[in-house]
């Protein structure tokens, strides 16, 4: 008979990363709030999300976890889809929920973050969900302002209301 698990040594978050919807299902059945934070203050969503781990986020989704739960610097997990550029994680978080205008801690958007790094259709599935371009950070910028300043032509043509080449 093999030894119970402690369930103060293991890393949920981990589990969350790679992605094992199954068995983080069975914790989440014996009682782990799907909001649980990390020492960095990461929630399990933002993590399976920021890893592209699709079951993995339908799973925290459907149990409760919170859509917009920011790290301590503000950032949202659809912030983070912004940087990382995964279409299909922020439609699943939309869907959800989650807020296109939200700010972090800087005052930045969700769709600032997008034009700085993200691609014109992203910018775009944005703007269809709700996200205001017209929303300024705390230097007064809008999101067209910054891809612009960021050398992001691409970008600030879809924030600008002209289809990108190709898009």
């Amino acid at each position: 008979m093999s030894a119970p698990i402690d369930p103060a040594t293991v890393d949920y978050h981990e589990i969350a990363r790679r992605g094992d919807a199954e068995v983080l299902g069975v914790f989440l059945d014996a009682g782990l709030d799907p909001d649980l934070r990390d020492a960095r203050g990461y929630s399990l969503l933002m993590i399976a999300a920021y890893s592209d781990q699709e079951p993995t986020t339908t799973l925290l989704l459907a149990r409760g976890a919170d859509p917009d739960g920011a790290d301590p610097a503000g950032n949202t997990p659809l912030m983070g889809m912004a940087f990382k550029g995964y279409p299909d994680r922020a439609r699943q978080l939309l869907a959800s929920g989650a807020d296109p205008n939200a700010r972090n801690g800087s005052g930045a958007t969700v769709l600032m973050t997008a034009a700085m790094m993200g691609t014109p259709a992203f910018v775009q599935l944005l703007l269809d969900h709700g996200a205001d371009a017209a929303l300024t950070d705390p230097q007064g910028r809008t999101a067209l302002d910054i891809a612009r300043g960021m050398g992001r032509e691409d970008v600030a043509q879809v924030l600008a209301g002209t289809p990108a080449p190709g898009a």
